[in-house]
């Protein structure tokens, strides 16, 4: 398909926009991990994300989701590590194509109590771990790059190392 064409079918279809948080810890031991919450709908594994929100940088829009998803508050990381499209189901029942912006956050408290306490597990993964347990391709590609490398990814050396 030409330009052009692509376009017209971008147009026909517009993609939502999301934000998710990325809350990452080190252990004890210096090891990497990822806090992942189940959706409310399916049970499945995701990171925090949502809507964008007015009025808050994407960056914040993203704590903002980590804290009611997951209880999770710290510093997230002003830049993007990359994005993943999936099909979002709205309460009407139709299907949004979204593509989510994800920004890392180095999670300095995890609460008790938060506001989707009662509709959500949330869990420490290793990166390849929780690559495993995601659907979206794109995600998992992140999630595994994580596992190698993490100090590779300025945004993410940055994040980790600015206590």
């Amino acid at each position: 398909m030409g330009l052009d064409a692509d376009l017209a079918i971008e147009r026909q279809h517009p993609l939502g926009s999301q934000i998710a948080a990325l809350p990452l810890r080190l252990d004890r031991n210096g090891r990497l991990g990822v806090l992942m919450v189940t959706s409310r709908g399916t049970g499945r594994w995701v990171v925090p994300k949502g809507w964008t929100m007015e009025g808050h940088s994407p960056w914040g829009a993203a704590g903002i989701e980590a804290l009611e998803e997951a209880g999770a508050e710290g510093r997230v990381a002003s830049h993007s590590i990359g994005s993943y499209e999936y099909d979002k189901r709205l309460d009407d029942g139709t299907v949004l194509r979204c593509r989510v912006e994800v920004f890392p956050m180095l999670v300095c408290k995890l609460r008790r109590n938060w506001k989707e306490r009662d509709e959500r597990i949330r869990r420490w993964f290793t990166p390849k771990a929780a690559a495993q347990r995601v659907d979206e391709p794109e995600l998992a590609a992140l999630l595994r790059g994580l596992s190698q490398k993490p100090e590779k990814l300025p945004v993410i050396r940055d994040l980790l190392g600015s206590d």
